[in-house]
């Protein structure tokens, strides 16, 4: 398959996007295994006009499960893959207005180091299905070249820091399933410049403290923080935790889901509450090691994904920081799809022959661009 390249999109049949801004419409399935969330944009690539229609669809205990029996395979999960594809399909039907979809699939593997990564599900067969466009594939030409593939949303981040009209050096920080942040000096013009923007993952943020939530009461998640309010962190644990090589690695980095399995490890023998106040703290204490990196000060710390809304979780990284902390909605824009919103703005980028992805973000040698373009028969 070809993929879009720094100067310029290459895709499979004609181009499709018109100069100016187009109605983009980007969807996200992230490492937390909730859901899908679908967004729309309207972008040209460089800069965000609009905010538009959004919609989420959970998955099934059911489909979870079979998800999660996928996570760290790289072939055999044919199952797993037919969810990601139909219930993105299901989703994606109900926007009429979108010209370019932004499709980045299901991670269930992810290995930088030995350039490879996975994301299940077909780009190809969605355009088929929805009669529009779809850019998809956005991590494999970033490994090939050495990066590591993520996080992708940098680009977007830079957008939304011009869009909000920031004058000083501020943080982005996503608490997904695993943590990223993107600091960013909105001085410069352009992402991809020395200087503008430094991204990495921090650690894991919801995905131990969800799996232990399902695992141990059958609950998706720690609603508000209210039991790991109630429990004590392991101190002892949480040194071992932070002694781990990869918080002194010099950024860009990236981790999969299960790079930090033994965490979940660790707290087995806690009970319900000290290993929720355990995890909570883990990916606190991450973020907080994370500033070791940061090329200067920032002025605010702006707060996405579903970790925003524990209230615990917020006030733990909170304490550690000298900076305001918020959610992401204090500034006009929606921390539930800022990362459904990032693909699709990216998959204009990739039609627009624009750097999905730099130096400073994934340590790919060079600004370039990911992705596959792949079109329906009739735009063939």
């Amino acid at each position: 398959m070809l993929r879009a390249l720094y100067i310029g999109a290459v895709s499979e049949g004609k181009a499709i996007v018109k100069d100016g801004p187009v109605w983009a419409l980007g969807a996200m399935s992230g490492t937390s295994l909730d859901g899908i969330d679908a967004a729309m944009v309207l972008t040209d690539g460089r800069t965000i006009f609009e905010f538009g229609e959004t919609a989420y669809r959970p998955y099934s205990e059911p489909e979870k499960q079979i998800l999660r029996a996928a996570l760290g395979k790289w072939q055999g999960v044919k199952q797993a893959t037919e969810i990601v594809e139909n219930a993105h399909a299901e989703l994606l039907s109900g926007f009429a207005d979108a010209q370019l979809i932004g499709f980045h699939g299901q991670t269930l593997a992810h290995d930088p180091a030995n350039r490879r990564t996975f994301q299940a599900g077909n780009g190809a067969l969605l355009a088929e299905v929805l009669g529009i466009s779809v850019v998809w594939d956005f991590r494999s030409t970033d490994v090939e070249m050495g990066g590591q593939g993520a996080p992708l949303a940098p680009f977007f981040h830079f957008a939304c820091a011009k869009l909000i009209d920031a004058k000083e050096p501020l943080l982005f920080l996503n608490l997904g399933g695993i943590g990223n942040l993107t600091w960013i000096d909105p001085q410069y013009e352009d992402p991809d410049l020395p200087g503008a923007i430094l991204a990495f993952d921090t650690g894991p943020a919801n995905a131990p403290l969800n799996d232990l939530m399902q695992d141990r009461l059958s609950q998706p998640f720690d609603n508000n923080g209210e039991l790991a309010r109630q429990g004590r962190a392991d101190a002892e644990i949480l040194e071992r935790f932070l002694e781990a090589a990869y918080f002194h690695r010099v950024p860009p980095k990236s981790l999969d889901r299960g790079d930090f399995a033994d965490l979940s490890d660790a707290v087995a023998a806690l009970s319900d509450a000290d290993a929720a106040a355990t995890l909570t703290a883990a990916a606190a204490s991450a973020i907080t090691k994370a500033g070791e990196h940061f090329p200067g000060p920032i002025s605010r710390i702006l707060v996405g994904g579903g970790g925003r809304l524990n209230s615990w979780m917020m006030e733990l990284i909170a304490a550690a920081q000298d900076v305001p902390v918020v959610a992401i909605e204090e500034v006009g824009l929606d921390g539930d799809m800022l990362e459904a919103q990032a693909f699709a703005h990216l998959a204009v980028r990739v039609t627009r022959g624009l750097p999905t992805s730099c130096t400073s973000t994934t340590g790919v040698s060079a600004a370039i661009g990911g992705g596959r373009i792949s079109h329906p028969a009739n735009l063939r």
